[in-house]
């Protein structure tokens, strides 16, 4: 079974961006997702406090799991160890869209090391400059739950009015969406590397070694 993760805060990217985001990720790869799971607890939640999703988590062996990134599962590194670990350990297979990164039984331990130290880098940097809103992300539209939808009819290459009469909206309201959310260039951008070693060598490349606090300084 293929499960989709999305965790939205209001800090971070909403559910429009990730669910974009995934989509373009499992056409490229020819995926299906036959489970969507939107968990609506706040990153500021530990991983004892979110029961659901812990239930949830538990009752998968040998599935697969995509997701947008590392932090959407917790922005907390004690957490995002356990549970790459309690998954890893029931089989899963995690997809993170954003790095290109597989993550499995098999991985290099370079490779989870620097998704773990990755997450570690933005969480420090956020406790110094104070986490905000990443370009480029949108407020939220009553147009997004028709997300899917509207992709299929644009892959399918309908027109707007088309679309709108299809779905029974304003065709001006979802011209305007469309445009504003580049819906189409979504849908016609071309794939990015599907090389997993290369992907894997640039998140090992991120990593950081610890520097004595003074040459932090001049740095």
């Amino acid at each position: 079974m293929i499960i989709s993760y999305i965790r939205p805060d209001k800090d971070f990217e909403n559910i429009y961006e990730q669910l974009t985001q995934i989509t373009a990720y499992c056409d490229r790869h020819a995926l299906k997702i036959d489970k969507e799971l939107v968990d609506q607890s706040s990153l500021n939640k530990r991983i004892h406090e979110r029961h659901e999703v812990v239930t949830f988590f538990r009752s998968l062996q040998n599935d697969v799991l995509i997701v947008t990134d590392a932090w959407t599962l917790s922005s907390n590194i004690e957490d995002i160890v356990q549970m790459l670990s309690c998954l890893l350990r029931n089989g899963m297979s995690i997809h993170l869209v954003k790095p290109g990164l597989i993550i499995d039984r098999s991985s290099d331990t370079m490779v989870v090391l620097g998704v773990i130290d990755q997450l570690r880098q933005m969480v420090q940097h956020d406790d110094k400059k104070g986490i905000g809103r990443p370009k480029g992300s949108r407020s939220s539209s009553k147009f997004d739950p028709l997300i899917d939808q509207i992709l299929f009819f644009l892959k399918e290459k309908k027109n707007v009015s088309f679309i709108a009469r299809e779905l029974g909206v304003s065709r001006t309201s979802l011209k305007d969406y469309i445009e504003s959310r580049e819906l189409k260039e979504l849908i016609s951008q071309k794939p990015l590397s599907n090389n997993r070693a290369d992907a894997e060598e640039m998140i090992v490349g991120t990593i950081k070694c610890p520097v004595p606090e003074t040459l932090e300084e001049i740095a």
